[in-house]
């Protein structure tokens, strides 16, 4: 059995559908660091939330409960897949609520190659939304927003995606561009949660903990 939800009022969505290109075109997600999928890796980080969803290609042995969806066209981006991710999370009586009781008022955005995202790194993003922003996302040292490891409100998700219009094609940056968010630096003494892997040289680094 698995572990009891710790945070009910989330929905954890991993973007999972890149085409990796950087790496030969392999299945990214499923690339091994220190011998497990980065994909297993994530899900693991965000296994108490209430629904976890997946955005890419089918892929077996997923845990159960973990549900599936693609988004369209196939490899149309980040937010084209968040808004497929979007039609599979309940709506709220009220988003505005840190636990709605019809539904989770939370989303996490994570992509699905992030090696070093842990419980402690969403627990830190979960407490800065508490603020009242719209949404709160880890920097890297240089400032710049990692917006493929954050946390949201599920109504002001749902109308920047809603406001974009056709997603297929455009970025993050758009869909998220004038929302209120808070960001949040990294100063535990493990690899930054927003590590990602694009590359082979990425991969060793993760191999060898995350250093960079």
């Amino acid at each position: 059995m698995g572990a009891a939800t710790a945070w009910p009022g989330l929905v954890a969505v991993i973007l999972a559908g890149g085409g990796g290109t950087r790496l030969g075109g392999q299945d990214k997600p499923m690339l091994p660091v220190a011998g497990v999928p980065m994909l297993d890796r994530v899900l693991a980080a965000v296994e108490g939330a209430a629904l976890r969803i997946v955005v890419g290609p089918p892929r077996e042995g997923l845990p159960t409960g973990v549900r599936t969806v693609r988004e369209e066209p196939p490899g149309a981006g980040p937010a084209a897949a968040t808004a497929a991710a979007l039609g599979l999370v309940p709506r709220a009586a009220s988003e505005d609520q840190a636990e709605a009781e019809e539904g989770p008022a939370l989303v996490g955005l994570f992509a699905a190659d992030l090696p070093y995202l842990t419980t402690e790194g969403v627990e830190i993003l979960l407490a800065a939304v508490e603020s009242h922003a719209d949404g709160a996302v880890f920097v890297d040292g240089r400032g710049k927003r990692q917006l493929l490891c954050g946390v949201w409100r599920a109504g002001a998700l749902r109308d920047a995606v809603e406001r974009l219009g056709a997603p297929e094609g455009r970025s993050m940056r758009a869909v998220l561009d004038g929302l209120d968010v808070v960001e949040v630096e990294w100063t535990g003494s493990g690899p930054a949660p927003y590590f990602d892997c694009d590359t082979e040289e990425d991969l060793r680094r993760a191999d060898g903990g995350g250093d960079r």
